[in-house]
């Protein structure tokens, strides 16, 4: 078994190797608690979520940490605009944050810091930047000298001389363009609990500091995981690499990983362009698990555009699965432990291996549907054993790997069980009185039926 990571910082595929064996850090920034979760946050997270999942199935220990920006320039504009303090728009958000997660079904990070907590430990970190001649100090600012530490680049494969200086951190009394902020004074009508005191004066920390000291304070000064959006490349992991190898003089970080933009119609979605969709908005229109399904349709380092049509082709998809996994779990109670089969062997190491393989989710969900379309085949009239088996790796593709919930298998009654069959033979006599009539009759129970493509049906809960 070899685990291979497209990592940004060498541009290829790299056999993963962690520090330590069977252990493994891994660091993904999170949200700035200002607006809802929109799509683009759902596929950086879904994302992570696999890449998680599939290290833990492989046999790996994963410490996962995942940050809140929860004070910055974008919170206090919106705040003020909303009449609140920055904490209380910011608990609004992060709220929003667990509850649009959970919907997608991702598994919780063991740790998610804020930077309003470390900010003595955000304060030491500038100081023995200062102390070591990397940053200075000016006007109750500082400023991390760009200049000065060789081999700013690396990561995005810029060069200091053909880099624009950041718009966004144009300060007169920076000693050059590309210097970047580790400290901000705190301006005028800014709110009293957006500035703490410091060697420097009253402030707040710039954005790329916090994640080198939550990730270093929580994970150890050398981590092997990180990663996040495409857009975080530059300025900000190309910033965090420049301050942490600076303080520390070692590897920051072993494999960087970052998943391509979501699109509407092949243009990034941003909220300048008004194509930002909201989750809460999406998952009105659609199921949760369909959204998850969909994000899974394309491998994570392209780009991902959304589009009414794709996610409908994702729901038929999901709906097959779930159609034929009521219909396995109907016919068998039991599991079992271990996959002996040689044929379902073979399928479940070529799944596995397709994770392995960058975690490549779009072929991995081809080989959930072969294993849909083998089982199908052989699904009625097989032994109770093979049964439990297909069940079992069902599972073990669908839930524990993509994180796909699969429909809950109801304690269906032989009465109502008889019931389903009668309709099913009125259906193929056309009778369709009688089989309305049915229909009807098992409703007044608390169940509908599902039909599917071949002809059959299952009953489901009506919720």
């Amino acid at each position: 078994m070899t685990i291979k990571i497209y990592n940004t910082l060498s541009n290829k595929k790299e056999e993963f190797l962690p520090q330590k064996e069977k252990f493994v850090s891994m660091y993904v920034c999170g949200i700035t608690p200002y607006d809802e979760m929109h799509l683009g946050h759902a596929r950086v997270y879904v994302v992570f979520d696999i890449i998680k999942r599939h290290l833990l199935k492989r046999g790996y220990k994963v410490k996962h940490v995942q940050n809140f920006t929860d004070i910055d320039d974008k919170i206090i504009k919106k705040s003020r605009e909303r009449n609140m303090s920055p904490s209380e728009l910011a608990r609004i958000y992060i709220d929003d944050y667990f509850v649009q997660a959970d919907r997608l079904n991702i598994l919780k990070a063991d740790e998610y810091p804020r930077v309003t907590q470390m900010i003595r430990e955000i304060i030491y970190f500038i100081e023995e930047l200062v102390k070591k001649g990397f940053a200075y100090e000016t006007g109750g600012n500082v400023y991390f000298s760009v200049e000065k530490f060789g081999g700013y680049g690396k990561l995005s494969k810029r060069n200091l001389k053909d880099l624009k200086a950041d718009e966004s951190d144009v300060d007169i009394e920076k000693k050059s363009a590309f210097d970047f902020a580790l400290w901000k004074k705190t301006k005028e009508n800014e709110p009293s609990e957006a500035a703490w005191e410091s060697p420097w004066g009253k402030g707040r920390p710039g954005w790329h500091i916090e994640c080198s000291v939550m990730s270093s304070e929580l994970l150890g000064e050398t981590i092997d995981i990180h990663g996040g959006g495409q857009d975080l490349i530059f300025p900000h992991h190309e910033n965090e690499i420049t301050q942490s190898e600076a303080k520390t003089g070692k590897q920051f970080v072993k494999y960087w990983i970052h998943n391509g933009f979501v699109t509407i119609d092949k243009k990034k979605m941003s909220k300048s362009l008004n194509n930002s969709f909201s989750l809460k908005a999406v998952f009105k229109e659609y199921d949760p698990r369909v959204i998850r399904y969909y994000l899974l349709t394309q491998n994570y380092s392209g780009p991902l555009d959304f589009s009414e049509a794709g996610v409908e082709n994702a729901e038929n998809a999901l709906r097959g699965i779930d159609d034929f996994y009521l219909r396995l779990a109907a016919s068998t109670g039991k599991s079992v432990a271990e996959i002996s089969d040689k044929d379902l062997l073979v399928l479940q190491e070529n799944f596995l291996v397709a994770l392995d393989d960058n975690f490549n989710s779009q072929r991995a969900l081809s080989y959930l549907h072969e294993l849909k379309n083998t089982a199908s085949r052989e699904l009625f009239g097989t032994d109770e054993k093979r049964i439990s088996q297909l069940k079992k790796l069902f599972e073990d593709f669908a839930e524990v790997s993509l994180g796909i919930t699969l429909p809950e298998r109801q304690n269906i009654n032989q009465d109502l069980q008889d019931l389903l069959k009668q309709r099913d033979e009125v259906r193929k006599n056309k009778n369709w009185a009688e089989s309305d009539r049915l229909r009807e009759l098992i409703c007044e129970k608390g169940y509908k039926i599902e039909d599917n493509k071949d002809g059959g049906s299952v009953l489901v809960k009506k919720s």
